[in-house]
């Protein structure tokens, strides 16, 4: 049993943004705003989205990439937040799980997704 005002509120949220339909496996593009300062800029976060959780306007998404020197960089972002500017689908992935916590060990060609095919 949920607050009318929580659902209300919930409901406002889903309206404002306009999210694509991806899930995990799927390459993206999140265009990020930072602010530094009194300046305000977008930067783009672009890697494999390795998992996604929640419900409502509690639902946080996992992307990973390859930074600087073949570490790997992951960062959380929950999908209906102010911050996110745009999510952008490159790829979608062919895979079999909803987490895929696995890409963790692996390395470079390991580390690959196949791509689904589009009819």
């Amino acid at each position: 049993m949920r607050n009318r005002y929580v659902e209300a509120f919930e409901k406002k949220q889903f309206e404002q943004k306009n999210i694509p339909d991806f899930r995990a496996g799927d390459t993206l593009r999140v265009a990020v705003t930072i602010k530094e300062g009194d300046k305000t800029r977008i930067q783009n976060f672009e890697g494999v989205c390795i998992a996604k959780r929640g419900s409502g306007t509690g639902t946080t998404f996992i992307v990973r990439k390859i930074g600087a020197n073949n570490i790997g960089v992951e960062r959380i972002f929950p999908l209906y937040s102010d911050s996110i500017d745009s999510i952008t689908v490159l790829r979608k992935g062919k895979v079999r799980r909803a987490k895929l916590f696995y890409l963790r060990e692996r390395k470079g060609k390991a580390a690959r997704i196949k791509e689904l095919k589009r009819k």
